[in-house]
């Protein structure tokens, strides 16, 4: 029988708020979405939002195979898992993107 102070052996310890990643850091961002006008400049806009600090500059590109998508990849610095969760939730939620990664 387990101690009920002693979690059993194949249950993770941390709790689920607890996060791997140690901030601040920079965090990769990708980006899809259909390749139109001004998707790279609401990405921008929405990255400087979460990361005053967001160089534009290191925005990585990579079009699809028939140059329909565009993926984009943002780093920002991540400060909080918060933070993290809701540049997420408006990249999502964004009306030119399709997958956030």
């Amino acid at each position: 029988m387990n101690n009920p102070a002693t979690p059993p052996a194949n249950t993770p310890t941390g709790s689920p708020a607890e996060s791997l990643i140690i901030y601040p850091c920079q965090f990769p961002i990708k980006v899809m979405g259909i390749k139109t006008d001004g998707l790279v400049a609401a990405i921008t806009h929405i990255a400087h939002a979460f990361d005053p600090a967001f160089d534009a500059g290191t925005i990585e590109l990579r079009p699809s195979k028939g140059d329909k998508y565009l993926g984009v990849t943002i780093t920002v610095t991540a400060t909080s898992r918060e933070q993290l969760d809701e540049l997420y939730r408006t990249l999502s939620t964004h009306p030119m993107v399709k997958v956030v990664l």
